[in-house]
C-alpha cells in the first residue's frame, strides 16, 4: 500500500475484438472522469475492424491510454491475464476490468 501522500494507481483493463464502433467513445468517457492516477489499457486481439488503430489515435491525445495488440484472437480470459500482468509489472495498486460495449457503468 502506498504512503498516504501518494496517489493510487488504477488501471482499467479492456479486452477488445471488433469494438471500433464503441472504443473511442468509451476511452473518452473514461478520460473525461478526470480521476487522478487512472490509466486505461486496451488489450486487442488484432481486430479485423482495426479497433487497435482507433485506440492508438486516442493514445496520441492522452498518455493515460495504453494498448497491447495480440497477434491472434486468444479470448477474453487471456486478454485479462495479459492486462493484469502488464499492470503488475508497472506497479498499479488497483485493477478494474471492463467490457468495451458500455455494458458496465
Amino acid at each position: 500500500m502506498p504512503d498516504s501522500g501518494q496517489s493510487m494507481k488504477v488501471l482499467v483493463v479492456i479486452p477488445t475484438f471488433n469494438e471500433a464502433a464503441n472504443i473511442q467513445d468509451l476511452l473518452r468517457a473514461l478520460i473525461g472522469l478526470n480521476i487522478s492516477g487512472l490509466d486505461v489499457l486496451v488489450v486487442d486481439d488484432n481486430s479485423p475492424d482495426k479497433t487497435h488503430e482507433l485506440v492508438r489515435k486516442v493514445a496520441l491525445e492522452n498518455p493515460s491510454v495504453n494498448l497491447i495488440v495480440r497477434k491472434n484472437k486468444e479470448g477474453i480470459g487471456g486478454a485479462y491475464i495479459a492486462g493484469f500482468q502488464w499492470g503488475i509489472a508497472r506497479e498499479y495498486d488497483y485493477f478494474i476490468q471492463m467490457d468495451a460495449d458500455f455494458s458496465h457503468d
